[in-house]
């Protein structure tokens, strides 16, 4: 199971002063509107400051992207992953709707309760 690029979605407070702090241990910012969201990354590590976005902390996965949020091919779709995921039982907190193509996402839980996105934008 290919679930492409790894980042790290940090419910941040202030996302200024959290983007300050990530800049001081060598990130720069690559993404984002700057209000409240920011994508930065340090060599092929990337994190995401989301203010007012998540409830926690949340690991993300992007089928269909490499670390620096380029198109690969191929991938897997994040509709195969659901089915392959329901097949081995995993409960799903959010689906995608499986009669689309291209973008969407889906949300699962860990058994500690850790949420992981796994969010396609192509």
């Amino acid at each position: 199971m290919q679930l492409g690029a790894f980042s790290v979605s940090l419910a941040v407070k202030d996302l200024a002063a959290s983007r300050a702090f990530y800049e001081q241990l060598g990130f720069t910012m690559f993404h984002g509107n700057g209000t409240n969201w920011a994508m930065l990354r340090n060599g092929d590590i990337v994190i995401g400051l989301f203010q007012g976005m998540f409830e926690k902390n949340t690991l993300t996965f992007n089928p269909g992207w490499d670390q620096h949020a380029q198109p690969v091919q191929p991938f897997t779709d994040v509709r195969e992953l659901q089915r392959t995921l329901k097949e081995r039982g995993v409960a799903l907190g959010a689906t995608a709707d499986e009669s689309t193509t291209g973008p969407a996402f889906i949300m699962v839980m860990d058994p500690d309760g850790n949420p992981i996105l796994i969010d396609q934008h192509v």
